[in-house]
């Protein structure tokens, strides 16, 4: 059964999204199958994918029950995208009975070729982040460095408390990631330090550095590894520390054909 990683952050530009996606290809490339979900109507990650914005059926029509987990794959590049028909699928859940499980209760089907699923939650805690925590084994979560990553991070825990209690007891979080993060300032280590007091080991040891290179590589299509391998690097750690936390540590050997020294 395919573990399932639900990936979120308090606020937008935390750069969760290039987390999914940079993670996704890292892992494909050492021969994980991963399916990536785009649970987020701003559909960047299907973007990140080149899905096409009229593509059909979506992630929408999976959650109000229209179309089946297998036939929502788009198969290129196995991601359920999304569009904006996603904001008025959310709308249509909140009076449904059961909404929080609706995207957990569509996976129970999904295909047996997957070993493991990332899902991509917009940047706010609502109805969609919550049905991606309960459609989870764990939650990983992204923190901008900047003065209130602290507090974005307890809301964050919050809601994965909240749904541990209330949905899903076997829920964990998997770790806090400090994303877009220049060691060189002062203000991004002393949110490193922060972070690292208040959580101690769920922060993860890797820190993605922040790079005008990460727009450029989603402009071209191009996954961060290709376009900058020194910057690919963190996302390399960051997927050999997300291996050993699931119990997959053995394959983190893997990772060393894709590692560029930075």
């Amino acid at each position: 059964m395919a573990k399932t990683i639900c990936v979120l952050s308090q606020k937008g530009g935390t750069g969760k999204t290039t987390v999914v996606r940079t993670l996704a290809e890292i892992f494909r490339r050492i021969d994980l199958p991963t399916l990536a979900i785009d649970l987020d109507p701003q559909a960047n990650l299907s973007d990140y994918f080149d899905v096409p914005p009229d593509a059909n059926p979506t992630v929408a029509e999976l959650l109000t029950g229209q179309t089946t987990v297998a036939k929502a794959i788009w198969e290129p590049a196995d991601v359920i995208p999304a569009n904006l028909a996603l904001a008025e699928a959310e709308l249509a859940l909140a009076g449904r009975i059961g909404r929080e499980r609706v995207l957990r209760k569509a996976l129970s089907r999904l295909p047996d070729r997957y070993q493991l699923v990332l899902i991509d939650c917009p940047p706010s805690l609502g109805l969609l982040t919550v049905n991606g925590l309960a459609a989870a084994d764990y939650a990983l979560i992204t923190a901008e460095a900047q003065y209130f990553a602290l507090q974005g991070v307890e809301q964050a825990l919050e809601v994965v408390e909240l749904a541990k209690e209330e949905l899903h007891g076997d829920l964990e979080v998997l770790g806090i990631l400090l994303n877009l993060a220049d060691l060189r300032t002062v203000h991004s280590r002393e949110a490193l330090r922060s972070l690292r007091e208040r959580y101690g080991q769920l922060v993860f040891q890797t820190v993605i550095r922040s790079s005008i290179a990460y727009a450029e590589s989603a402009q071209q299509g191009v996954p961060i590894i290709d376009h900058r391998p020194d910057l690919g690097a963190d996302y390399i750690s960051l997927a050999r520390e997300v291996l050993q936390r699931l119990g997959m540590g053995s394959l983190g050997r893997r990772l060393r054909a894709l590692a560029t020294p930075a």
